[in-house]
């Protein structure tokens, strides 16, 4: 019981990782048979996560075949696996796999398991026509979630929704976030889920007109720009000692800098920026401990997790920001992630 598959299939290829790199659109890729407890998913889109820099810039080891926020069609199943998952609409996310036996996943979070592979890390991405998948890890898609909203869930609103989470026993309803990068892939839905799901009084931070207005709409009670504002002193004014929490969303020095000025004493910093491994945090330890922070890092959420956030999309309560584009333009928007160019979430249509 399998479908027809081609051998060979078109990809976006990451070439001489660094300064110079380059994004290859080949279409000589061969389409690889799924292994023992593997699916082989015919994709029908992909987000595009900033995160992608880390592997076109070399900071880390990665495949050349980048992406984790794949939706497509179950089309073969490898040993091991059950027919009845061809044809399932599934997301391919960050998280190929896990022990399923370390302390970590017995509580029920693989997605912190040391020995964990991770799509687009250890095995290719989904910037490709068919993507190799571990079934026990992979995301039924609801009905009701188109595929491109579908999309961008698998890894911005799953890091949101985890990071958020980190804090569900530190702040209640009505207590108030500062959320930075609030325009952005993941911040915007960060935005929507404090606000619409968590019932939280949201503080946009990010830099220009369109991620203001994105921001704003995405239930944000206030956006400060930092290029142009005094976002500490804004803050201060609204919240009177300082925001209960903050995510940090960029993953850049300033961002981090800034954080434990935003928050009142006995407050949370969430940091899910991904920047450049040589960059330690910029947090003084007399600070930190006299004032009683607690500064904590998230990775993704859970698959419960994810499940909860695409009920809440099934319901519209959960709306991604996303622009749509052809294959062909997987080197622009790479370049344009590079420049901090895109607002909300790029999902690009793989051929078909």
């Amino acid at each position: 019981m399998t479908n027809s598959t081609p051998t060979i299939q078109q990809a976006a290829v990451v070439q001489n990782p660094g300064e110079n790199a380059t994004i290859a659109l080949q279409n000589d890729i061969p389409v690889a048979n799924p292994g023992q407890n593997e699916v082989l998913v015919k994709l029908t889109c992909t987000g595009l996560c900033r995160s992608e820099l880390r592997a076109v810039q070399a900071w880390g080891a990665y495949n050349s075949i980048i992406g984790h926020e794949g939706v497509g069609t179950v089309v073969k199943a490898g040993p091991g696996v059950s027919y009845s998952l061809l044809r399932e609409r599934v997301g391919v996310k960050w998280l190929y796999s896990a022990c399923n036996e370390c302390s970590v996943c017995t509580k029920g979070f693989p997605n912190h398991c040391a020995q964990q592979l991770n799509t687009s890390r250890h095995v290719p991405g989904t910037l490709q026509q068919y993507v190799i998948a571990d079934a026990r890890f992979l995301t039924l898609i609801p009905e009701g979630v188109a595929d491109e909203v579908a999309a961008p869930l698998l890894c911005a609103g799953l890091t949101m929704v985890g990071a958020l989470s980190r804090l569900d026993n530190e702040i209640h309803a009505g207590d108030f976030i500062v959320i930075s990068g609030s325009g952005g892939g993941l911040g915007h839905i960060g935005v929507q889920i404090a606000a619409r799901m968590k019932n939280l009084r949201v503080i946009a931070v990010d830099s220009g007109d369109d991620k203001r207005a994105l921001s704003l709409k995405s239930g944000a009670e206030v956006f400060f720009d930092y290029k142009t504002e005094d976002v500490i002193a804004r803050v201060r004014e609204i919240t009177g000692e300082g925001a209960h929490a903050t995510i940090v969303v960029p993953g850049t020095k300033e961002a981090l800098k800034m954080a434990p000025n935003l928050v009142r004493n006995m407050g949370f910093v969430v940091n899910v920026g991904l920047p450049p491994n040589d960059l330690d945090i910029p947090l003084s330890a007399t600070l930190c401990t006299a004032r009683g922070l607690t500064f904590v890092g998230s990775s993704v959420g859970t698959e419960d997790q994810l499940t909860d956030l695409l009920q809440a999309a099934t319901a519209g309560k959960i709306v991604p920001s996303i622009e749509v584009f052809d294959f062909s333009a997987v080197p622009t928007l790479i370049q344009k992630l590079r420049e901090d160019g895109i607002t909300g979430r790029a999902v690009v249509q793989l051929p078909q």
